[in-house]
């Protein structure tokens, strides 16, 4: 079994994307790393190719940035990357996503286990640090509580929408992948960042959006105000885990403080049936996938999606 990584990466030291860090996590699992590196202001393309591991192939794209609407240019992107893999599966991580060092050789025995299977992907439990490094969301209706980050080659599968997720293209028709679980976790950095950082990040987000009229709307994790970075408060809880190790040296340096509020939530029962109460569909949603992942990651024939 061969297992390629893929990613992309623009500015990603500009907006303080952990690029290198994500990178360094992948490594032990796959033979190979895909890195498409657009044409940006920074150093992107010296710290990719600084690592100087054989197994990174970095390339060079170029973004249209008539291409923004609905974050299509991201999928795009992230489409050309894919194309480059080489494996039997290719796992895929923003920049900034992490693997834990601890989890690698479970993601990678659930990937020999699946590899003759029906199964199409493998979806991964998320981590959403926020703020610090030391709290995390809470609130599954607002922050995605799983995605897929690991999909099978030569099958027509490409990523999708602003590069999320990933769904089959089968003659034009999108359809759902069949899934099953990783046992793995993605930890998730893009909002531990200096107040001043996360602005500057954000209004760069917001523009890979932006197409003049009718554009599609902006999500909710992407708005920012200038004056709150940090305004999605409420759901958060205190990380009680250890960080990969690849971003201990980031963790130790925090040089910002963030009150989140946590002793001034409600008690958590209070926020979990306020969360169903507000949100049942997405609330059944995310019950039913956990029931399909379940069947489709220990029964030998997947087929639910």
């Amino acid at each position: 079994m061969k297992v390629s990584g893929f990613t992309i990466a623009r500015n990603a030291i500009k907006f303080g994307y952990p690029i290198a860090e994500s990178l360094r996590s992948l490594l032990p699992l796959v033979d190979e790393l895909v890195v498409g590196v657009g044409d940006g202001e920074d150093s992107t393309w010296e710290v990719v190719a600084g690592i100087a591991d054989p197994k990174i192939k970095p390339f060079r794209t170029v973004w249209d940035m008539s291409r923004r609407e609905g974050g299509v240019l991201l999928s795009e992107q992230t489409n050309i990357a894919l194309a480059r893999c080489t494996g039997d599966w290719a796992m895929y991580l923003q920049s900034d996503e992490v693997l834990h060092e601890t989890e690698i050789a479970t993601i990678r025995s659930r990937m020999e286990q699946h590899l003759n299977r029906g199964t199409e992907a493998l979806s991964f439990l998320y981590v959403h640090f926020y703020g610090s490094y030391s709290t995390v969301q809470d609130n599954w209706c607002t922050w995605y509580r799983r995605e897929v980050r690991a999909v099978k080659t030569g099958r027509g599968i490409v990523s999708v929408g602003d590069a999320a997720g990933f769904k089959s293209n089968a003659g034009g028709t999108l359809r759902r992948l069949i899934r099953a679980d990783s046992g793995a976790h993605v930890y998730h950095y893009g909002w531990a960042r200096p107040p001043a950082v996360m602005v500057e990040k954000q209004q760069h987000v917001v523009r890979l959006y932006e197409a003049g009229p009718g554009a599609a709307a902006i999500p909710e994790a992407a708005r920012i105000d200038p004056d709150r970075p940090y305004r999605m408060l409420g759901h958060l809880t205190k990380f009680t885990g250890s960080h990969p190790a690849v971003m201990q040296t980031l963790v130790s340096a925090q040089d910002w403080t963030f009150d989140a509020g946590i002793e001034r939530q409600p008690a958590r029962w209070r926020r979990y049936i306020a969360i169903l109460v507000s949100c049942p569909r997405d609330s059944m949603r995310v019950f039913i996938s956990r029931v399909l992942l379940t069947w489709n990651t220990h029964i030998a024939s997947p087929k639910l999606r």
